[in-house]
């Protein structure tokens, strides 16, 4: 049964409006990822080679690329905070989109933590200092700057991943000299069944080399979580992620194709640092200690921008009430203050385990569910809502994102191949969260169907800023809405 709400409850639940256009969206999308590039996808060379490695990244990329353009329309039509949950919402009623939340939470939640983990490793080899001090005062200084303010935090995001963007186009640029076609296909053939030198492992070791590839592009879909902070939602949602999602392509290529061109396939797939192990291969060891700095910059960024993610999703849950309220209310600055604290509390006690590559496992297999729900909910929507205002269109409509759809479920299973615990470890924490909304959550929610709780917070927006007064409950709502 749902809960009233009022004015007062709405007011204390505001985020900061018109702080996002669409470039400050799409250099958000850059930054959840670029940790990525500088780091964990060149260990799918070890799994599948090269070729095999080259085969799975493609496969990735266009899936990626068509759940961002299922999102892009999504997101100009329903421009919620929730992201992915909101627009699981509309189709597939409350459990349907608290499972896409809980899955997207799982991702966001666990991602910080395995980063931090590696930012540890980066500031040991950098100062000679590392545990769980490093992981504290990181997770301290992140989010005590979100909690000034979103403006400033998405500031100090475009300069961290800005000087992220500028190491890998040098390292680009330095490397060219070096490429040799040669060199990518220095690992090799098993006695795998099927292995080649094209495919040193054979077609196995593409499916197990898919999460590596996922790394390339993992968190771009958090960038609708920014909707109701963006100027103008309609049009620059769907330019911010796809420009995002283009410019991610870009450097993608190039690290892929020149890394292991220049220094050889064997050399990156086992480095911790792959960047710098290539320039300092062919012979670029000045810019290498440079890049070497640049790279906490890349891990940095990612970290700062999916504290940020994961505070909006938990401000989205909690605000319709799938999770306790109190983590919704916001500060003076509009800053969500308890949905930044206390999965950052939880990110830090899971970083303490230091198993960086098993948490990174659970984030994508989390991942990967939310990727299928939201492709679905893409589907449903436009088969149940063909009414529904679309200022941007996905081309290729539900074909696009039944693409998207498949290939998740793929990418879901590739997890499996290559760590079955970090697979089982997460659909243990999905069972738990979904008894969570079965057992309490769903008593407790603020509105009776997606329009309504939408329209709430559409009518709040409006009536806070005309007549601050006004009260705010359920009649200003749709009246033609059903009940889900």
């Amino acid at each position: 049964m749902a809960n009233t709400i009022n004015h007062d409850y709405l007011a204390k639940r505001q985020l900061k409006k018109g702080t996002a256009g669409w470039v400050l969206l799409a250099g958000l999308g850059v930054s959840y990822v670029i940790s990525g590039d500088f780091a964990g996808w060149n260990f799918g060379l070890a799994e599948a080679g090269w070729g095999g490695f080259a085969i799975a990244a493609v496969v990735m990329a266009i899936m990626y690329f068509a759940l961002v353009l299922s999102l892009a329309e999504m997101s100009a039509a329903i421009p919620a905070a929730g992201g992915g949950y909101s627009f699981a919402r509309q189709t597939m009623g409350p459990l349907g989109g608290y499972l896409t939340g809980l899955a997207v939470l799982i991702e966001y939640a666990l991602a910080p933590a395995a980063i931090v983990i590696f930012i540890g490793a980066a500031v040991e080899e950098l100062m000679g200092i590392n545990g769980p001090w490093v992981y504290a005062v990181f997770y301290a200084i992140f989010i005590g700057i979100h909690l000034a303010g979103v403006g400033e935090a998405l500031k100090t995001m475009m300069v961290i991943s800005g000087l992220a963007v500028l190491a890998i186009l040098a390292t680009g640029l330095a490397l060219v000299d070096d490429f040799d076609m040669a060199k990518l296909f220095t690992i090799a053939p098993s006695d795998v069944a099927g292995a080649t030198e094209l495919l040193p492992f054979g077609w196995h070791g593409v499916w197990a080399a898919l999460p590596f590839a996922m790394w390339l592009f993992l968190a771009v879909e958090g960038v609708p979580l920014a909707a109701e902070e963006a100027r103008d939602p309609a049009r620059d949602m769907p330019k911010g992620i796809i420009g995002a999602m283009v410019f991610l392509l870009f450097t993608a290529l190039l690290v892929i194709l020149l890394l292991a061109g220049a220094a050889g396939a064997d050399v990156i797939a086992g480095s911790g640092v792959p960047l710098v192990d290539a320039l300092k291969t062919t012979g670029s060891g000045t810019l290498a200690t440079a890049i070497n700095v640049l790279g906490l910059a890349g891990l940095i960024a990612s970290f700062f921008s999916v504290i940020y993610g994961y505070s909006r999703l938990v401000f989205a849950l909690s605000r319709a009430g799938y999770l306790p309220k109190a983590l919704s209310l916001t500060s003076r600055r509009k800053a969500p203050t308890w949905a930044l604290i206390a999965p950052g509390v939880f990110g830090f006690l899971v970083s303490l385990s230091g198993e960086g590559d098993l948490i990174l496992g659970m984030a994508v297999v989390g991942a990967t569910i939310s990727y299928a729900l939201m492709a679905l909910s893409h589907i449903l929507l436009r088969l149940r809502r063909p009414e529904l205002e679309r200022p941007y269109r996905t081309p290729g409509g539900v074909v696009t994102s039944a693409l998207a759809l498949l290939l998740s479920l793929v990418a879901m299973t590739g997890v499996y191949a290559f760590d079955p615990r970090a697979f089982n470890y997460t659909l243990v924490l999905f069972v738990f969260g979904a008894g969570y909304f079965l057992i309490y959550g769903r008593h407790h929610l603020v509105a009776r169907s997606a329009d309504e709780e939408l329209a709430l917070i559409l009518d709040a927006e409006h009536t806070l800023d005309e007549n601050p007064e006004l009260p705010v409950t359920p009649q200003h709502a749709n009246p033609g809405t059903q009940q889900a």
